[in-house]
């Protein structure tokens, strides 16, 4: 059976992978790369939750179409 060694020490990999991402970005640019991204999602949250909304026939449509 195969275990690749990331999956064996996990929380040693997460320290290697921050001190990396550190390294590139900067102390600096981390608080905006982490605030650009929460905005991204909060934005990607409420299009997935608008487009949910829109697939529902209202009854102002129904109306609408009968006047037709």
């Amino acid at each position: 059976m195969f275990t690749h060694i990331l999956l064996v020490n996990q929380w040693q990999t997460w320290v290697i992978i921050l001190v990396v991402v550190l390294l590139l970005f900067g102390a600096t640019r981390l608080p905006a790369l982490a605030k650009s991204l929460g905005q991204s999602a909060k934005v990607f949250r409420k299009e997935i939750k608008s487009d949910d909304t829109d697939d529902v026939p209202t009854a102002e449509s129904d109306h609408s179409a009968d006047k037709k």
